[in-house]
């Protein structure tokens, strides 16, 4: 009887190539940002074992991918690299996928795998979320101007305002997605591909028209708010709009300029005055995008006002609430915290 040999356990090349051109992009037909994120993960991972174990990327193995080499990358990109925790615990959680997907072709390193599996994400501390009233937001947004740039900042932190929308979203609004009719509302193509419609505020609704009146060039393809170049917006380009709109703002309200306020800081404000208006949690979640609506109880943590208000229904039935009421000395003292 003739004798098999056995094949050769696949090289970490091919698993790599197999992991991303079969798995993500084929069977699984992820999104294009999620693969440039995985993509991103190793080859800083790739760049940083090849100084560690002296060789390059296309010479290592599966074996070479130990627990000990894994965390230290992680505490290198903590350390050197400055990461945060969550950035640190994302760019495991695709070191893990991949093993996952390698432990099914390349049984010989099994016990490698496994062992890499067991490294455990990092627990960190969630920020409160920040968040600014309803005044403040209408300062940022400040009133509208003449110019072309003026306007288009007034729309652009308006739209931000009224869908609650992150930067990638509204920074891909085409004009063929707003749709401007009795009940006006706006598609968002948010993370993973998902899509949500938007309701829109009269007041948007007419600002739109008039921009759109304004550069009739635009087609049903082009960026609703492009820039100078006819171009879709850049997250810097926000943020540095925002930036500007907030410097505005601080001249007639001086309090801001203690916050950090950022793109985000608006999403954060839209759900948190929907909240406060009576809007449920589940109609919150869809209208943010989220996929698990535990994300959105965020919001009811942030919210005191909320919290004071369910403290209030504990009382007994006709007692008097009875609550501590500092001196204004100790106010002002916890307020400049």
């Amino acid at each position: 009887m003739r004798e098999i040999k056995p094949t050769a356990p696949p090289t970490l090349s091919a698993l790599l190539q197999g992991f991303f051109a079969e798995y993500m992009m084929q069977q699984k037909a992820l999104s294009p940002c999620t693969v440039a994120a995985y993509r991103d993960t190793f080859m800083l991972f790739l760049n940083f074992a090849s100084v560690r174990c002296v060789q390059s990327p296309a010479t290592m193995k599966m074996t070479d991918i130990t627990p000990e080499l894994i965390l230290a990358f992680l505490d290198h990109l903590e350390q050197e690299r400055h990461n945060t925790v969550r950035s640190r615990n994302a760019r495991l959680a695709a070191l893990r996928s991949f093993l996952k997907f390698a432990a099914h072709r390349d049984v010989t390193s099994l016990h490698v795998i496994e062992k890499a599996l067991g490294i455990p994400m990092k627990r960190f501390e969630r920020p409160m979320l920040g968040y600014l009233s309803r005044d403040e937001m209408l300062a940022v947004i400040g009133v509208l101007g003449i110019g072309w740039t003026s306007q288009r900042d007034h729309l652009l932190l308006g739209l931000l305002y009224n869908t609650g929308a992150r930067v990638s979203e509204i920074i891909g609004v085409r004009v063929s997605d707003v749709v401007l009719d009795k009940s006006s509302f706006v598609h968002l193509h948010g993370k993973g591909r998902k899509q949500r419609s938007v309701p829109l505020w009269r007041t948007t609704v007419k600002e739109v028209r008039a921009w759109l009146k304004r550069n009739p060039h635009l087609g049903p393809a082009s960026a609703l708010l492009p820039n100078r170049n006819g171009e879709e917006m850049t997250r810097n380009n926000v943020a540095k709009r925002l930036e500007l709109a907030v410097q505005a703002a601080t001249m007639a309200n001086p309090d801001l300029v203690k916050l950090h306020i950022t793109p985000h800081t608006i999403r954060h404000t839209t759900a948190m005055h929907l909240l406060q208006s009576g809007v449920g949690i589940d109609v919150i979640a869809l209208w943010l995008g989220h996929e698990n609506p535990a994300t959105t109880h965020h919001y009811v943590e942030a919210d005191l006002a909320m919290k004071d208000r369910a403290l209030a229904h504990l009382q007994e039935p006709g007692a008097t609430a009875s609550r501590y009421h500092a001196p204004d000395s100790l106010m002002e003292f916890l307020k400049g915290l």
